[in-house]
């Protein structure tokens, strides 16, 4: 018998030793399972993204082998929100083979950006919260700071919002309906998450007692992972989101006897969980399912971070040592109690061992100024759902009054006002105390936002706690923000001060001579022109409205929200269209007045101030006596994307929050970056903005915070505005008697109130005059096209403090203690 041979040995190809050409044929042939010829742009959307995944997983497995290796301290990074937008041009631009994706795709006769729009944003958030988190990961990765993200996988997301009859319509948002080619399945990666039941004590023979929670509902949470492509730096991160999974797919002996809707009627409960982001929580069942939807991914998280950890050590005392923990807002409140329950009740340790691990593990970041959007739980609902969270969280609030009572002996009213559990309104806990207690670090998001948590709305934790409270002035990324979204800017950028600026934003600070070019001046105006021609051909398509590109478009995008006061961006709108009426059109600057932004579905002021918006375009647009002097668009659903889309297109950037009442925010940042000037309230990062930017190059109106407090304080009576200013009267007037409603009256008489014998809580008529006022400015310097392009130029090259890599330092060198560079990639 002859011996057999031995097999040829087959050498390994990394995928990326293929041309894209190759990579694409390959995935279209044996990953969609397609003939090229036959293909949908969708399918090749589908194989280039596979394509560039397979740069991103060798970048991954070599990111997860250096760390192993590594073993340093980690970052997890807990946020309900994550709007991170489309992957594929992002991740191609990050890794650096965009041109070569281009290339191929050409080759194979189709263009690259028409295969970009065939992907759907990922719905994991609503707004800024989400943006920033996810702006937050890419510094992360791009710094090659050690770390994750943990989230919820929604099925549905957010909502897809439709303007119907003028009024936002909800719809699911079904952006999984086509699979997600990011994202890794890990079925090995499976936690039981537990609730309701109740808590029985056992002792333990050695004078302890050990608390079970027993007979619980259990739910299983299922790790999917989206990689997240550092900068060129070869660093890829992860996303890790959580799906809900039944214990079991279905009750076989329902089915069996007939009953098939009860046979996977518990399923379909269970998985509910990570249906939908902010279910209604106007009902006592939508709140309850807040509550466990809050829950289901802090437990996943922790329990999967404990697993990481004693992978490779074996001490639960080095957790503090190893990992850091970032509470984004008070969603994730929670992880403080159930790292608590982990530690004592699974791992069994001693309450004083594990609280200062705890404490030594976690910090927190604030987003609000507004006591009312602190989340509190009711006492019974807690009890209901979480009942040993709840004893977890009397002992901590036991002990913590206890060291606040021997701090500052017989202040019992500072006990009752620092208690996590609020006695006063129906027993309620308060989740931003919590996280407080149990952070070493509580950090706002602009300057003076973490000044005023000192002095007003935490100042009792900070006399308690004076050392723990920081300033970490909120960033965003230049990777997303203007290599991504305005990719011509970059170039002209690029052009003369090279592309340095993408991975250091301080760079920037090189194009302020050319504000004097009148050369750079003109291809600046020539990239902004260009971007608003694209943005109005959108406009023609989706909304039907007909702008002319060389009208200033006064740009006002984010969630609706009486405190942002889109409403004092419209009553400026009808105080133009009553002077154009009137006859005021000379030397009149053309406008074109764009809104977007999304409002909660159980919001019903901020959806009615959306149909207010549209019964407002629809009677302006369609005067014949207007023209296009004014134009009014409400842009709708909208997205990352169309933020693409908007923030190049945007001339003028309103940030118009009454002051005192933004945190930070962020598209004021992304609308700076991309040339657009900023008309604003001293609220949020618009401070830190006119400070990098000079005086001269931002248009501040309105009271100051000190001024909006003073003014309740005297007791502020909106309508001495009303009875002193004519034009805000009229405008008032108009809104409240039904002149944009004529088919209903009364229609807007609730926001006429609100802004008139309800006392105008956000205090829009008492900066109505100074707003008006200002907004002239801002159309005679529009006017003179060689001084605002000056101005527009210095507002870019002045956003190098605004970037997230700056931030991710800050919080990596001042609050988790940890590593971070910029290696090259090998």
């Amino acid at each position: 018998m002859s011996t057999p041979k031995k097999p040829a040995y087959i050498p390994f190809v990394r995928s990326t030793q293929l041309t894209f050409e190759q990579l694409l044929t390959n995935h279209m042939t044996y990953t969609e399972g397609k003939v090229p010829k036959t293909a949908t742009e969708r399918d090749w959307y589908q194989a280039s993204a596979h394509s560039v995944r397979d740069h991103l997983v060798e970048k991954m497995s070599q990111t997860i082998n250096d760390n192993r290796e590594k073993d340093p301290k980690r970052v997890y990074y807990l946020s309900l929100e994550f709007l991170i937008g489309r992957a594929l041009s992002n991740a191609a631009l990050n890794l650096g083979v965009q041109p070569k994706l281009q290339e191929g795709l050409q080759a194979l006769g189709h263009d690259m950006e028409s295969i970009e729009e065939m992907e759907i944003d990922a719905a994991l958030g609503n707004g800024g919260l989400g943006r920033l988190a996810a702006c937050f990961l890419d510094s992360m990765a791009s710094l090659n700071v050690p770390g994750m993200g943990y989230g919820i996988r929604y099925e549905y997301g957010m909502f897809n919002q439709r303007i119907e009859n003028n009024q936002q319509i909800e719809y699911p948002d079904n952006w999984l309906r086509y699979g997600n080619p990011w994202e890794f399945q890990r079925p090995e990666r499976i936690y039981p998450v537990k609730f309701k039941g109740h808590v029985v004590n056992f002792s333990t023979g050695k004078g302890q007692t050990e608390c079970h929670w027993v007979d619980c509902e259990t739910v299983m949470a299922m790790a999917y992972d989206l990689p997240i492509p550092g900068y060129g730096n070869g660093a890829v991160n992860s996303l890790r989101l959580w799906a809900a999974k039944a214990p079991r797919e279905f009750d076989l002996d329902s089915f069996n006897a007939g009953d098939y809707i009860g046979a996977v009627e518990e399923k379909e409960v269970i998985e509910s969980l990570s249906k939908v982001l902010y279910p209604n929580d106007s009902s006592v069942m939508g709140k309850e399912l807040r509550l466990k939807q809050e829950y289901f991914f802090v437990s996943a998280s922790i329990q999967d971070i404990l697993h990481r950890f004693l992978l490779d050590h074996d001490d639960l005392a080095q957790l503090p040592e190893k990992v850091a923990i970032q509470l984004n807002d008070t969603h994730p409140a929670i992880a403080v109690a159930e790292l608590m329950y982990q530690l004592l009740d699974v791992h069994h340790l001693q309450w004083d061992q594990a609280w200062s691990i705890v404490t030594r593990v976690f910090s927190y970041t604030n987003h609000t100024l507004m006591p009312e959007a602190l989340e509190t739980w009711g006492v019974s609902k807690f009890e209901r759902v979480l009942p040993r969270h709840l004893q977890i969280i009397y002992e901590i609030n036991q002990r913590f009054l206890e060291q606040v009572n021997h701090q500052f002996p017989g202040d019992t009213d500072l006990l009752r006002r620092v208690s996590i559990v609020d006695e006063s309104n129906g027993r309620r806990v308060r989740m931003a105390y919590l996280a407080i207690i149990g952070s070493h670090t509580v950090n706002g998001v602009a300057a003076i936002h973490s000044e005023l948590l000192k002095t007003t709305l935490f100042s009792d934790f900070h006399r308690i706690y004076p050392n723990k409270f920081i300033n970490v002035t909120n960033g965003i990324t230049p990777r997303r923000w203007l290599n991504q979204a305005n990719p011509q800017l970059a170039e002209l950028i690029g052009s003369r001060i090279g592309k340095d600026f993408v991975s250091d934003l301080t760079k920037l600070q090189d194009l302020t001579k050319f504000a004097d070019d009148a050369k750079f001046r003109k291809q600046f105006r020539e990239v902004k022109h260009a971007n608003k021609v694209h943005l109005a051909q959108i406009i023609k398509q989706q909304v039907g409205v007909t702008i002319d590109p060389n009208s200033m478009f006064d740009v006002q995008i984010k969630r609706i929200h009486e405190y942002k006061r889109q409403m004092l961006n419209v009553l400026h709108v009808i105080t133009m269209y009553n002077r154009i009426r009137s006859g005021q059109t000379e030397g009149f600057t053309p406008r074109t007045v764009i809104f977007a932004g999304k409002a909660a579905p159980g919001y019903k002021t901020a959806k009615l101030i959306i149909r207010l918006i549209n019964d407002v375009a629809s009677i302006v647009n369609n005067d014949p006596a207007v023209g296009n002097l004014l134009k009014v668009v409400f842009y709708p659903n909208y997205n990352v994307s169309s933020a693409e889309n908007l923030f190049p297109a945007s001339d003028l950037s309103e940030q118009i929050s009454t002051a005192g009442t933004e945190a930070s925010g962020t598209g004021n940042m992304k609308m700076a970056l991309n040339g657009a000037l900023t008309i604003g309230t001293l609220d949020g990062a618009n401070i830190e903005i006119g400070e990098e930017v000079g005086s001269d190059n931002i248009f501040i109106f309105g009271l100051t915070t000190p001024e909006v407090a003073e003014s309740r304080a005297r007791g502020y009576n909106p309508m001495v505005h009303y009875h002193g200013n004519a034009e805000l009267r009229q405008v008032l007037d108009m809104i409240g008697n039904g002149f944009f409603s004529v088919e209903e009256p009364d229609r807007y008489r609730v926001i006429y109130d609100n802004l008139t014998t309800n006392g105008d809580h956000y205090m829009l008529q008492a900066d109505y005059a100074s707003y008006v006022a200002m907004q002239e400015t801002v159309s005679k310097v529009y006017k003179d096209q060689e001084e605002w392009t000056r101005r527009a130029i210095l507002n870019v090259a002045r956003m190098g403090k605004f970037s997230s890599d700056r931030t991710i330092r800050e919080y990596a060198d001042d609050v988790w203690k940890v590593r971070h560079n910029r290696s090259k990639s090998k």
